[in-house]
């Protein structure tokens, strides 16, 4: 006979069951509607919560800031492991500036928003400031992904990196001004020592656990390839935990080591990336619907006018000028400036770093809190509805072809000597209008899918590719140049 005591266990499981669920299927607004995907979960979890139909009642900040580092830290080291390392060197540097003068700027100007408009106390202000002044290119991305849009290579990528690499900034500033609030001590110049010590050992460690991992996912030969991903993910929790603990900056130092593994040849890589997509998407739901859950929607009422204000200063100033400053030097042509100022979204990370002074008991935290929120969800509407739209108008999307509807891939527990490639046959190809037969194929090398629209072929000496037409070739490793020669770019992963 069953006892009792599993009931609130089941229950449990079943709520989250319902709630993941509702998530992903009304994710799918988002290429409808234009609305960042995250705002739908948060929205979700402030349904669920206590002034919703839910009637949940969670005010756990400690849990949620747990569960919102977690989160963080997979879907940080998620995008690493897919950021290809020759984008980096074209985009490094205007990205690190981004990432560290562009979050002190966009927090100053902020700051100063809210003092002189608002009678914020400057601490107060500048606390406020700090902790919206990172951004998250998965709110962009997932926006672009919905409506079929891609970036052009150099936009994208700055993005990209820009938003892996200013969560550690975010974090010290509003640390440092959490603490000089509780204690009522103006921050000092040991600020920016405290910055500088921080990405320094984080990138230090960053870099020495990204070679250790990349030697040891060479090496390391297990029978049974579910254990590679609990390998990878070790790495992750150890790649933010070590450096936290020596007081540097974790985050940094994970997405430096989902770099340093994503760009090397190692065992049952395909596998990895495929699970870590997933836990990074199921890390992004959990950690947005927990975080909806901690908002009570009557009080956003009561911060309207702040957050509205704000919302609107971060977007159509603060952001702008940050962007101008950052990349002008690097010369980048005014649209692309342009546009990097308006898309510079706001996600999970500034909620979860409002968490701060309300753990840390400062006054007026819990006000501070929900005008944050109330900030990232005007700012995901305002720029973010409009993404796909500035994309357009600004010439910024790339001619990059639509993905197969089909994949072929090898999932392999050892290191072979064979590379699977995809390639996409456009109108100035050299294959195209071509032959199987007549074409000079590497020895050892053969075309093994083509994908047609809709349709999968195998292709044969007789078959003729057409402009349109997705490949996979499987070639030896040495021969790879050879056929990117022949097919063109090779598709990404």
């Amino acid at each position: 006979m069953l006892s009792a005591e599993p009931l609130p266990t089941a229950f449990l499981l079943t709520l989250c069951g319902v709630l993941l669920a509702l998530s992903v299927l009304f994710s799918r607004a988002t290429g409808r509607f234009g609305v960042p995907v995250a705002l739908l979960f948060l929205g979700v979890g402030m349904a669920a919560g206590t002034d919703g139909p839910g009637g949940i009642e969670f005010s756990d900040y400690g849990f949620a800031f747990r569960l919102g580092t977690v989160a963080l830290v997979l879907i940080l080291f998620d995008g690493g492991l897919n950021t290809p390392l020759h984008a980096i060197q074209h985009a490094l540097r205007p990205a690190a500036v981004l990432a560290t003068v562009g979050v002190v700027a966009t927090a100053a100007i902020v700051g100063a928003a809210a003092h002189l408009l608002f009678g914020f106390a400057w601490t107060e202000a500048l606390l406020l400031g700090a902790i919206v002044s990172s951004t998250d290119a998965a709110a962009v991305f997932a926006v672009l992904r919905g409506s079929g849009l891609t970036l052009k290579r150099r936009v994208g990528t700055t993005l990209e990196l820009e938003s892996g690499l200013n969560d550690p900034m975010a974090v010290i500033l509003t640390t440092a001004l959490t603490h000089s609030v509780a204690s009522g001590k103006p921050p000092g110049w040991e600020l920016l020592w405290e910055a500088v010590v921080q990405m320094a050992v984080g990138a230090g460690l960053g870099l020495g656990l990204g070679w250790a991992g990349r030697m040891l996912l060479k090496r390391l030969r297990l029978r049974v390839a579910g254990l590679y991903p609990v390998m990878t993910l070790s790495l992750a929790l150890l790649a933010y935990g070590l450096p936290t603990l020596l007081h540097g900056s974790g985050f940094l130092a994970v997405y430096i080591v989902g770099i340093a593994l994503g760009n090397e040849t190692i065992r049952y890589r395909t596998g990895l990336l495929r699970i870590h997509d997933a836990l990074a998407w199921l890390s992004q739901v959990g950690m947005f619907l927990v975080l909806g859950l901690l908002v009570f929607p009557r009080r956003l009422l009561d911060v309207a006018w702040e957050g509205l204000g704000l919302a609107l200063v971060l977007a159509f100033i603060a952001r702008p000028l940050a962007a101008l400053l950052c990349l002008w030097p690097f010369r980048f042509p005014a649209r692309e400036i342009l546009f990097t100022g308006w898309v510079g979204l706001r996600g999970a990370v500034p909620i979860i770093l409002a968490t701060f002074p309300v753990l840390s008991g400062t006054h007026g935290a819990r006000e501070v809190f929900t005008i944050v929120f109330f900030i990232v969800v005007v700012n995901g509407l305002i720029p973010g509805a409009t993404v796909p739209w500035v994309t357009r108008r600004l010439g910024l999307a790339s001619n990059a072809p639509e993905p197969p509807p089909a994949v072929l891939e090898i999932a392999s527990t050892q290191l072979l000597n064979g590379e699977l490639s995809a390639f996409y046959i456009g109108s100035a190809s050299a294959v195209a209008g071509e032959r199987i037969s007549d074409l000079p194929f590497p020895p050892g090398s053969a075309a093994m899918l083509l994908v047609r629209g809709q349709e999968l072929m195998a292709p044969r000496g007789d078959t003729v590719f057409q402009t349109g037409d997705h490949v996979y070739v499987f070639c030896h490793s040495e021969d790879l140049p050879l056929l990117r020669l022949l097919f063109g770019q090779q598709e990404d992963e």
